[in-house]
């Protein structure tokens, strides 16, 4: 059998594992197992148990990369689409918003409903509805057709985000969540690097109305990641979903720190991928050249991702968000001031990209953890609903660049982020976390 051992590494914050049961006085750390039967027979099953999970998490990144890489198409094409629409700045900002908003604030309902009807139908579905309706903007004809497409992309990537995170992270399969969501966002970081070189080459090969064809990966992956997908079945149907009372109660206390932190960061690194290229732009670079601006950045993302998950599930996760939010600005800044050339722009470019979304897997397993039995509501409470928070103020910073300028703009709105680390040090969290999973205070 197993229980619920306190480990920590050197904080009062200790990670919860499900261990075997030593039984010849042998510590937890260190552990053999007894001759009996029962010890025996129970080791296997849980070894069988994290593989079986590691797999699917390595299913649902690869998912999570088709999916992802139709979320990074817009930005790239935005100085295009201003171009041949006659749009301003904020008028391209509020593009970039409507269709974050739409892959985003749906996410706790989509979560809601994956956890109480299943979670296999959403995951599928969800990356080809985005694929269709982005890979087709240019057969848009007006701004108003151009935003419902966007908006109706942006939910099908809202309905794959909180199942596909669920399938990965398995609190139930014990220790390791946080390595196992790593790999679910390191699948889709790397979709989203990949997005806005294949967004430009395509366009730039074929014009707008020619970019269709990029649905087409999505379309094939599709039936391949169901059959490799646990089938919900007659276990999954009596799950329930906590109740809108208790997630609202959460929300009040330490998860409300949490869901704040995750929109702070949200905004500051929706901010930078929807004005770099019209930073570049405007000092007089390429479209190119932005495209791969961008890619870097993500890029980055992709392994801060991977050291995000593997640095939770190895030290105290609020003082992880402290650092990983405060060194986060100054990467930032030093990346718009630099700018995409010399050692030191590139650098700094990767740096911060690396820091920002090194912040996310930390974030998403504290939320499940706080709602262990609704793990599609608490990622999409963190992933969703605050990424649309955070992204919706991005509108603010596009109205203020078109008086000031895209550079500056940015730059007074990147320092945000410190208030995401005094909310991480916040002693309601501190004390949270010092609980056993699933109470959330």
């Amino acid at each position: 059998m197993t229980v619920r051992l306190e480990e920590g590494w050197g904080s009062a914050e200790d990670r919860r594992l499900d261990s075997p049961v030593p039984t010849t006085g042998a510590s937890p750390r260190t552990s053999g197992y007894s001759s009996t039967v029962h010890t025996v027979a129970t080791a296997p099953s849980s070894r069988s148990g994290r593989h079986s999970a590691l797999r699917l998490a390595l299913v649902v990144a690869v998912a999570h990369g088709v999916n992802d890489a139709y979320m990074s198409f817009i930005p790239p094409l935005l100085p295009r689409l201003m171009n041949d629409l006659g749009l301003s700045i904020a008028s391209a900002a509020g593009l970039a918003v409507a269709f974050s908003v739409a892959s985003s604030l749906p996410q706790p309902l989509f979560g809601y409903l994956a956890d109480r009807y299943g979670r296999r139908l959403f995951t599928i579905v969800g990356p080809v509805v985005a694929a269709v309706f982005v890979s087709t903007i240019g057969w848009a004809g007006s701004f108003p057709v151009l935003v419902a497409f966007l908006v109706l992309g942006g939910l099908g990537s809202a309905a794959f985000h909180p199942p596909g995170a669920s399938y990965a992270v398995r609190i139930d399969a014990g220790q390791g969540g946080g390595a196992r969501y790593s790999i679910f966002a390191f699948g889709g970081s790397v979709g989203f690097a990949i997005g806005p070189l294949m967004a430009v080459g395509l366009v730039q090969a074929r014009g707008l109305e020619g970019a269709w064809i990029a649905m087409l990966p999505a379309i094939v992956f599709a039936p391949l990641v169901w059959l490799q997908l646990p089938p919900d079945g007659r276990k999954a149907r009596p799950r329930t979903p906590p109740p809108p009372g208790l997630v609202l109660r959460a929300l009040r206390g330490p998860l409300g720190l949490v869901f704040c932190i995750s929109a702070v960061m949200a905004f500051v690194q929706r901010t930078f991928v929807t004005m770099e290229p019209i930073i570049v732009a405007e000092a007089g670079g390429s479209e190119a050249l932005g495209a791969l601006a961008l890619s870097v950045y993500l890029g980055a993302q992709s392994f801060g991702m991977v050291a995000g998950g593997l640095l939770a599930d190895r030290m105290s996760r609020r003082r992880l968000l402290a650092h990983l939010c405060f060194w986060a600005v100054p990467t930032h800044l030093a990346a718009i001031w630099l700018g995409p050339s010399g050692i030191a722009g590139w650098t700094a470019l990767v740096a911060a990209g690396f820091l920002g979304m090194a912040t996310l897997p930390p974030i998403v397993v504290i939320a499940q953890e706080m709602l262990p039995t609704g793990t599609g509501v608490g990622s999409g409470i963190v992933m969703g609903l605050a990424w649309a928070t955070g992204t919706m103020f991005v509108l603010g910073t596009g109205t203020v660049a078109d008086a000031i300028g895209a550079s500056s703009a940015t730059m007074l709105s990147i320092p945000v982020a410190f208030l995401a680390v005094g909310l991480a040090l916040h002693p309601a969290l501190r004390e949270a976390l010092e609980r056993p999973p699933g109470v959330a205070g």
